[in-house]
């Protein structure tokens, strides 16, 4: 599972806070304690900076890899804010996302063509959002191939099928798992990976939605997520469905766990 660091985003208000006053002690203690907790890319948004974006995540990046080794996911659809981050970035990035919305991907595209970079390919085009399965097939099938026919390697497309809310339709849940499955079925190589806490938007308890929602989304094939690594229960869940998927070895990483005492709360 591919764990992505979700807290060192601006729009959260002491984050916000911390990158207007350029607080790096503040950033990089947050980067910090997400690498320790698990996270394998640290994600990095200044999107509520109008007009300054592209140097506050220029910022953000430099401040981050000073104290981890751990690459950034950089989180814009701006491709001049993306550029600047990418011109101090250390090792190979995640960019998050491209969509087949005509102007992002137009614009995205030729940053991400012919590179190692990590992309999230979001389900959304110039129309409704996809509510259905065949919805999400349809975007997801043209972002895919048009990445590989562009050069990048299958094996670096992370497919967002686009989480929505279930308080707002019943069927969005299930939807969005099925199309999961479908894609990791049909198109070999490729990984999914999203931001799950919209499914729970407008409900209390979001955190239990959002645990069993994440068990129930790894057992469809999804093997990445950008959540907070900092909810240990979360974290303790992800290691356990792993393991009951299929995806752990003699139990080898859920026995480490266990002895590094990452079930206790």
């Amino acid at each position: 599972m591919l764990v992505v660091g979700e807290l060192i985003n601006a729009s959260r208000k002491a984050i916000s806070a911390a990158i207007k006053d350029k607080d790096a002690e503040a950033i990089k203690k947050v980067a910090v304690d997400q690498r320790e907790a698990g996270a394998d890319y640290i994600d990095v948004n200044a999107g509520i900076f109008m007009g300054k974006e592209a140097d506050y995540l220029q910022w953000l990046v430099t401040t981050v890899q000073e104290v981890t080794d751990a690459p950034c996911c950089i989180d814009s659809p701006d491709p001049n804010a993306i550029s600047a981050a990418l011109s101090v970035h250390k090792g190979t990035a995640m960019i998050n996302s491209i969509s087949m919305e005509k102007e992002r991907y137009e614009n995205l595209l030729p940053i991400i063509a012919g590179t190692d970079l990590k992309v999230v390919a979001l389900c959304m085009g110039d129309g409704a959002m996809p509510e259905t399965t065949d919805e999400r097939l349809k975007i997801a099938d043209q972002l895919i191939n048009g990445l590989v026919k562009n050069n990048v390697p299958i094996e670096n497309i992370y497919v967002d099928p686009l989480v929505q809310p279930v308080g707002t339709n019943k069927s969005f849940g299930i939807e969005f798992l099925n199309a999961v499955e479908a894609i990791m079925t049909r198109y070999k190589g490729v990984h999914t990976m999203c931001g799950l806490s919209n499914i729970s938007f407008g409900l209390p308890n979001r955190k239990y939605i959002n645990q069993a929602f994440a068990v129930m989304a790894i057992a469809k094939g999804l093997d990445g997520l950008i959540i907070n690594p900092l909810d240990k229960q979360m974290m303790a869940n992800l290691i356990v469905a792993e393991t009951l998927v299929g995806r752990d070895d003699f139990c080898c990483n859920y026995l480490e766990a266990y002895r590094a005492k990452k079930f206790e709360f």
